[in-house]
């Protein structure tokens, strides 16, 4: 049975993997996700979908889980996605200017 979700995976849930389901269809696979308080995200594989990009999705865009399933519904479009800033592990660093960029794109409040 899907979970509803709102802030992310529940806690110590390892989501690495799963199928992530924009609004209007399949988007990729999560890489990696962060638990981190005031900064909890995911970052999405898209694959060969555009080109191997890997973006990061606030916390706030996913609206459900499905743990049996193992997918991740966000409430982001394929295209929004794919416009989407593209999350670089080497930039990021913890660095909550960098994370900003993603919030502000997502018109989330913080990361």
């Amino acid at each position: 049975m899907p979970r509803p979700c709102r802030q992310g995976p529940p806690p110590g849930t390892d989501i690495v993997g799963y199928k992530v389901e924009a609004t209007d269809g399949s988007i990729g696979k999560i890489s990696k996700h962060s638990e981190e308080v005031g900064a909890s995200y995911v970052v999405v594989d898209t694959g060969v979908w555009i080109f191997g990009k890997h973006v990061l999705l606030p916390a706030g865009t996913i609206k459900m889980i499905d743990l049996v399933e193992e997918k991740v519904y966000v409430d982001r479009t394929k295209d929004q996605i794919k416009d989407a800033p593209e999350f670089d592990e080497s930039e990021h660093s913890g660095e909550p200017s960098y994370l900003e960029q993603f919030a502000r794109y997502y018109n989330q409040p913080h990361m």
